[in-house]
């Protein structure tokens, strides 16, 4: 297991691992929502698409045009899926126009944009989500990602240090709620000052706000002012360790958070077409590759890329970290760098012990995004439905049944007798 060893021991002392009772297990899997998520980084294709974290993103197969990420949006939204996220960065396309662009070829699925606080003003990103809220539908959901990498925020021409830049987006997040209520503005704030500033586009509804980050200053800021936190694929007794730390945070400030996890999966009919995949996606990375992606990943800034980074160990060699849990995705890529490998009953099992540990959200993805959608859209989820832990957004309505054919065919008369 490498250095998910170091990791779990870390974090399983302080874990409870008395199994809730029934009607806890009940309130626990209430309103579970599914999220897609959008390749913009660099593309899509049959093989893992690195990058990303200060690493320079590879060119997928498949271009990260309208046509395509359209395919990928409806097909979403037609499986059940509630939104889908958007990254962000120099390494992949801007969020807002793409999303933006997007909403006008699907009908409900929301979008997870990814955004950086501080690249713009407070203000106008307020304006800017009211306005996608309010022509989209309400159809906006917001990522707040804070920056890792001060070489990559400098391209931006920001040259805040890391705790800076999580104080700074205490500061944005409390200023653009403040704005969202529609009350008149004044702030002489550490990093921001606004005079008489009042927002005209109010969004409706509010959008909700979500957030990750590991590092101290990063759990601070969640629990001050997020909605949902993010976490990565960690094994869930890591993910109910952190998801604990968060809520004591957030009850100290008289605050309730969700809980969400950002992680791949591979899904199939039988757990060995699954481990097949995972071994045919492994197949396709050098050792050479790695060594180059995890030198680059090594300087990251992130606790969660660290973290990210004991559990692969940077080698091939015992990638599946906790039963059905795989870390080979880390190997190349950046940020979330595990997999739910197996069965559709399996993959459901192991989503429940993560909703156990207190996750009500997931945001997913796979390789391709769009065929991989369907299998967990198709396979996973009625899986989960049956176990009454996921319900359709939008209900499918049964057709009644037609003859083939020709008219239905006609009672038979009574014989005389």
């Amino acid at each position: 297991m490498h250095g998910s060893e170091a990791l779990l021991a870390e974090t399983a002392r302080a874990v409870d691992r008395t199994p809730p009772s029934t009607t806890d297990r009940c309130e626990l899997m209430t309103d579970l929502k599914f999220h897609w998520f959008l390749p913009t980084n660099g593309g899509d294709g049959r093989q893992i698409v690195g990058g990303g974290h200060g690493t320079p993103a590879d060119v997928g197969a498949r271009a990260a045009s309208v046509a395509y990420l359209g395919q990928i949006a409806r097909s979403a939204e037609q499986l059940g899926f509630e939104a889908a996220l958007t990254p962000t960065g120099a390494w992949c396309e801007d969020a807002w126009i793409t999303t933006a662009m997007l909403s006008s070829v699907s009908a409900r699925l929301k979008f997870l944009v990814a955004f950086r606080p501080g690249l713009t003003s407070p203000y106008l990103a307020a304006q800017m989500a009211g306005t996608f809220q309010n022509l989209s539908g309400g159809r906006l959901l917001l990522n707040v990602v804070t920056g890792g990498e001060s070489h990559e925020q400098r391209m931006y021409g920001d040259f805040l240090d890391k705790d800076a830049r999580y104080q700074r987006t205490g500061e944005f997040l409390e200023i653009v709620r403040a704005l969202w209520s529609g009350k008149p503005v004044d702030v002489e704030g550490t990093h921001f000052q606004l005079a008489d500033a009042v927002l005209t586009q109010i969004p409706d509804p509010v959008p909700r706000v979500y957030f990750g980050g590991s590092s101290p200053a990063a759990l601070d800021v969640a629990a001050r002012h997020v909605d949902v936190y993010l976490t990565w694929g960690e094994p869930p007794a890591a993910v109910a360790e952190k998801v604990r730390r968060v809520r004591e945070l957030a009850e100290r400030q008289g605050r309730t958070l969700a809980f969400g996890l950002r992680v791949h999966t591979i899904a199939r009919d039988t757990a060995e077409e699954a481990w097949a995949e995972a071994d045919r996606l492994l197949s396709g990375i050098s050792e050479d590759q790695i060594r180059q992606v995890q030198a680059g990943l090594r300087r990251s800034e992130s606790e969660g890329q660290r973290r990210m980074l004991a559990l692969n160990g940077g080698t091939k060699d015992g990638l599946e970290i906790h039963p059905n849990l795989w870390a080979g995705v880390g190997l190349v890529r950046g940020g979330a760098g595990t997999a739910l490998v197996g069965d559709h009953q399996q993959v459901a099992d192991l989503i429940e012990q993560y909703v156990e540990a207190g996750i009500s959200e997931f945001v997913l993805s796979g390789y391709p995004h769009l065929e991989e959608a369907y299998r967990f859209g198709e396979g996973v989820l009625p899986e989960l439905s049956r176990r009454g832990l996921w319900q359709h957004p939008v209900p499918v309505r049964q057709a009644a049944p037609a003859v083939p054919f020709g008219a239905a065919p006609v009672a038979a008369k009574p014989v005389a007798r």
